[in-house]
Parts: structure tokens; sequence; C-alpha cells
């Protein structure tokens, strides 16, 4: 039942993700704490999308996906299906305007 659910999509093509009003500083920075969670960050921000399978990750698959769905539902990414593709983004536009300088903070920071 759970899976079924996470594969449904938007009108869009989008998996389901939270309001851009509806983010919580606390959650967003929970999922950024982490350090596999915090590159997938930083390579989305460089290479702008990217399929789930292209992020250069020390993970498994299945851990991947955890970090990815975690992402998503903090709605620090955004996910797109494109057939059997997953295309995932950052929301760089809905973070920014709810949290200012959040995101170039992280990305600022040391590594």
């Amino acid at each position: 039942m759970i899976e079924e659910r996470e594969t449904r999509v938007d009108e869009s093509g989008f998996l389901p993700m939270p309001d851009g009003d509806a983010l919580e500083l606390t959650t967003v920075l929970q999922a950024l704490a982490d350090p596999v969670r915090l590159r997938i960050v930083r390579e989305l921000a460089d290479a702008g999308e990217l399929s789930c399978g292209r992020l250069s990750l020390p993970v498994s698959a299945s851990t991947r996906s955890h970090h990815l769905k975690t992402l998503r539902a903090a709605g620090v990414t955004r996910t797109r299906m494109v057939g059997t593709q997953r295309l995932v983004s950052l929301r760089s536009d809905v973070l920014e305007r709810r949290f200012p300088a959040l995101l170039a903070a992280v990305l600022d920071s040391p590594r």
C-alpha cells in the first residue's frame, strides 16, 4: 500500500511533496544534516536535474532511495517521473522564498 502511494504522481508528473508555504525549518535542517543528503543537495545544485541513478553516492540503491525520499518529504527536492525515470532537482526557488539565504549558506559551508 505504501509503495502504491509513493509512485502516485500529480498532473505535472511530480511525486508528492509538501507545499512551499508548509515547509518547516527544523524538518529542512534535519534533512540537510546528514552527510549523504548534503552531498545529494550539492550534486543537484551543480547539475540541475539528475536521474536517481546518476547521483554518485557511496551507498546502496535502497539507501539512496531513502535519502531521496527524506529530502523530498522535507521539501528540499522535487522528483519528476518521465516514463520509468525519476528525475530529481532542488526546490531552490521555494527554499529561497521560504528561508532566504539558507540554501546558499548550506552550499557554501566547508565540505
